[in-house]
């Protein structure tokens, strides 16, 4: 007889939801009851899972269903993603971690409440994820670095030994950051950038060579 699943609502029901959907389905772990979204969806669904509120609805669905994962992507701010985290936080919610099992979380490192790890990223040892962060498809987290909170690190980026990611910084697809290297909080890094130097001062970069534009 299998263990019972756990109740999830998913908050955000845009293309970042659909790859998170994959991932809750493969854990095995959870059953997504539904998703919160915007007032005028209710009623619609994504992948087949009805959409039955909006963040208004967040604290009176707390009462049944505590388990909440926040499933909307982050680019340029993760603003909205902190709001919601609040929100459901304040009303006494629970925001677990969410590892695909086809990812590789080191026993020896450690990621914190709100963050999903998904399809075939690596989070080696003694690496550190902060809270709500995504680490996203193939992106790897190498050995001893730090991800602070409210980071995407998106796919197939590469976090070389103890970098330290700045909290709510946005590292994009196949960027690569150099090994013991520090990004400032609240930075971007374009996809298929080479950072090869600590970025200091918050911004956005581009490129290889890398320029702040």
């Amino acid at each position: 007889m299998s263990e019972p699943t756990t109740p999830l609502i998913l908050v955000g029901g845009g293309g970042h939801c659909l790859s998170c959907i994959d991932v809750v389905e493969s854990t095995g772990r959870f059953h997504i009851v539904g998703i919160v979204d915007t007032a005028e969806k209710a009623g619609t669904s994504v992948l087949g899972y009805p959409v039955i509120g909006c963040d208004d609805d967040i604290p009176a669905l707390v009462a049944d269903y505590p388990h909440f994962l926040i499933t909307i992507g982050q680019i340029k701010t993760p603003g909205l993603r902190k709001k919601l985290s609040g929100i459901i936080k304040d009303a006494g919610g629970v925001l677990p971690v969410i590892i695909s099992p086809h990812a590789y979380v080191s026993p020896h490192a450690d990621v914190e409440e709100g963050s999903i790890v998904m399809h075939r990223a690596i989070v080696n040892a003694g690496a550190h994820v902060g809270r709500c962060c995504i680490i996203n498809t193939l992106a790897l987290i190498e050995h001893e670095a730090r991800v602070g909170d409210y980071c995407h690190i998106s796919t197939a980026a590469c976090l070389n030994g103890q970098v330290t990611i700045g909290e709510e910084t946005f590292i994009g697809s196949n960027a690569v950051i150099g090994n013991n290297l520090t990004i400032a909080p609240n930075t971007l890094v374009a996809a298929g950038s080479q950072v090869l130097k600590n970025l200091v001062h918050s911004g956005t970069y581009l490129g290889n060579p890398l320029r702040r534009i």
